[in-house]
This record gives structure tokens, C-alpha cells and sequence, in this order.
């Protein structure tokens, strides 16, 4: 068996320039939906069934301009949305001190199994949440799948499936930290077996921006 799933990072939202916690609902700004139209363009160059996108508002308007060009309509899917903060931050600027305080402690229960701050995500449900997305893209029947997510938790997915259970707390840190991706990028997982190969998903491409120019 065979299954390729196109990941693409939604373009650029208005809060990913500003100095605030991004919220949401926070939509893609101009250079966000001119990035959205060249993924777009790129996509519909692919072969693929089916269309799944986080229903967050910037995720959404980059799958929508996927869509006008394949005429896939999206399916959305809470599995594929950005780790999820405290909501006493979302939209907060970054000088708002107890809004700061809050995010500095949700950033350690990242990576410290079993520490929570508010109703925020913490790293256990983090690693659950992307078995369950890869678990949930296993058992669809279309073979080639694209999904527009949030980079956050790309690099999650992409951590999990090249560590497994070697995810410890301080790998995710140091591999969140050091694996960049841009608006838009456009990231490959394939899963498949062989001879003396076991079944299982493996990284083709990562990140791959190069219709942005």
C-alpha cells in the first residue's frame, strides 16, 4: 500500500507580522493571499483526491484558493488546526505582561509531559493529536490527499514521524527551534512498505517554497 499526503502551510495572516499572539480568526493580509494563488497554481499541477484543511480563517482562505483552481472542495478538519493556545491570549500584544507570563509557562508545558497551563495545549496532546491526524489519514481510502495546516503543527506531525517514540519533551523543543518553514511551504509524506521495508509514513519532501520565487 501506498498514500502520499501534500502538507501546504497556509499563507501568511495578518498576525503573523504584528506584534501580537496570533488568534484564530487572525485572516491572510495581501502578500498572505498572493502566496495563497501561487501555492494554488502549484497544487493544481498535483494529482490528488481530496482536500482537508484546518478551519482556521487563514487555513481556510488558503484552501479555498486551492480550490477555485482544482474545483476540490475543502473538507475541514479540527485535527489539522495551530497548536492551541490559552484563550486569555489569543490577540494579546506581546507587551500585555500577564498575557506574556502566560505564554512563557504554555511555552514549557510544550515540552514537559504532563505540565498544563489553562485550556491550553500542552505537549501530550500535542503527540496525540498527530497520531490521530496520521491515523485519520491512513484509514482515508483516496490514496494522494492535500492538507493546508499550520506550520506549528506540520513540524509536529513531521517531529513524530521521524522520531516515533523518541520524542522526548527536549527533542521536540530543539527540533521545533531549528526546523523553519515559510508561508506556504509545501511538505510530502508518503506511506508505504517493501521488501524488508515495514509499513509506515516517511518524509519525502520538507518545506519546499520554490513558486514563491
Amino acid at each position: 500500500m501506498q498514500k502520499v499526503v501534500y502538507f501546504v502551510r497556509h499563507g501568511q495572516s495578518a498576525d503573523n507580522v504584528l506584534p501580537v499572539f496570533q488568534s484564530p480568526d487572525s485572516p491572510l493580509n495581501e502578500k498572505g493571499r498572493q502566496q495563497a494563488e501561487k501555492i494554488a497554481d502549484r497544487v493544481s499541477r498535483l494529482s490528488f483526491e481530496a482536500l482537508i484543511a484546518s478551519p482556521f480563517q487563514r487555513a481556510k482562505a488558503t484552501a479555498e484558493a486551492i480550490q477555485r483552481v482544482t474545483g476540490k472542495t475543502p473538507e475541514f478538519s479540527d485535527l489539522f488546526v495551530e497548536r492551541v493556545k490559552p484563550a486569555s491570549i489569543n490577540g494579546k500584544p506581546y507587551a500585555d505582561k500577564q498575557a506574556n507570563t502566560a505564554w512563557r509557562e504554555w511555552e514549557k508545558s510544550l515540552y514537559t509531559p504532563g505540565m498544563r497551563v489553562e485550556d491550553g495545549e500542552n505537549f501530550d496532546d500535542l503527540v496525540t493529536r498527530a497520531d490521530k491526524a496520521l491515523a485519520f489519514l491512513n484509514d482515508r481510502r483516496e490514496k494522494t490527499l492535500t492538507v493546508v495546516t499550520h506550520g506549528y503543527f506540520l513540524r509536529t506531525i513531521v517531529a513524530r514521524v521521524l522520531l516515533g517514540d523518541l520524542l522526548s519533551g527536549d527533542a521536540f523543543r530543539r527540533f521545533q527551534k531549528s526546523a523553519a518553514m515559510e508561508n506556504t511551504g509545501l511538505s510530502v509524506l508518503r506511506y508505504h512498505g517493501g521488501f524488508e521495508e515495514e509499513a509506515r509514513w516517511r518524509l519525502w519532501t520538507y518545506n519546499d517554497h520554490a513558486h514563491l520565487g
